[in-house]
């Protein structure tokens, strides 16, 4: 039963994942970025490791650079001239290789020392994104290094993947705000200008706005993720799954169908509150009569 429920919530949290960075991408798409995820703690993080996630993640490379990027990137909007609006900067291209090395260091340093496992997943994968060493994909990968260090540490048990893509896409304004506490002052510390491409180029040394930062704030509203997880939403997956089993049962003993009928007769939305959808009701009598 907890196997099941680790299904449908892996492809829920997928499908989350890409729902917060605003993409609705095809099933094998979901399917093959969940293959992934799954697997995640089963190899050291490394650089070739994050590079190889990424590979998996982007569905045609021929527009975007596979590994750290060699040029600048930002977040926000841009003018009526296509200039850029940063809100948001990631660190210089020349700082990637010596940033990402720390925070790979910093990783299994905690995992060696012990670190609360919740505390190392908030501290690596915030860290990551907060650095953006990719083109594209960041915020993806950002949440698939939290499932990897709970994975790895044995927080969660094998084959399981915490929804917290879902509880984010949920609590999408706390999550956006987790980001800017940290995000939106940088702006004030980071000298930059437009390239003639239409990107930006930073100007000052910055890189130890991004080695360093508080992670509080992170910290916390990870452990609420968890949280929810734990006594919210696999809870409810599995007595979701026991409630269908027992009508599918019920069904059976009652009228004689194909499997496939019977499981689309228990199969009621949670928010239908146990009503049967007027669709349903419609088609009932016809799926009793094996049509």
């Amino acid at each position: 039963m907890v196997s099941r429920a680790a299904s449908f919530l892996l492809l829920a949290d997928n499908r989350a994942s890409f729902e917060i960075e605003g993409e609705r991408p095809p099933r094998n798409r979901l399917e093959r970025w969940g293959r992934a995820v799954v697997q995640a703690g089963k190899h050291a993080l490394t650089l070739e490791e994050i590079v190889r996630l990424h590979g998996v993640l982007l569905e045609d490379i021929r527009l975007v650079h596979p590994g750290l990027r060699p040029d600048g990137v930002f977040l926000g909007e841009r003018d009526h001239e296509n200039n850029p609006l940063p809100e948001f900067i990631g660190a210089r291209p020349d700082d990637l290789n010596s940033l990402m090395k720390g925070l790979i260091d910093a990783n299994a340093r905690m995992r060696d020392d012990g670190i609360d496992a919740v505390l190392q997943a908030a501290s690596t994968a915030f860290g990551f994104v907060y650095v953006h060493p990719l083109q594209d994909g960041n915020g993806r990968l950002h949440r698939c290094l939290i499932h990897h260090v709970l994975a790895e540490r044995k927080f969660t048990p094998p084959g399981m993947v915490f929804p917290v893509s879902s509880v984010m896409l949920d609590r999408i304004d706390d999550y956006r705000n987790t980001l800017q506490s940290h995000s939106r002052p940088l702006m004030d510390f980071i000298g930059w200008k437009p390239t003639a491409d239409r990107n930006v180029e930073v100007l000052n040394d910055t890189a130890d706005l991004y080695r360093y930062f508080d992670c509080t704030d992170e910290a916390e509203f990870l452990y609420q993720c968890v949280k929810r997880t734990v006594e919210h939403d696999l809870p409810h997956e599995i007595d979701y799954l026991r409630r269908h089993d027992e009508a599918r049962r019920k069904i059976m003993d009652t009228v004689e169908m194909p499997d496939r009928l019977a499981d689309r007769s228990a199969s009621v939305h949670p928010a239908e509150q146990g009503r049967a959808s007027q669709e349903k009701k419609r088609t009932r009598i016809p799926e009793a009569n094996g049509r």
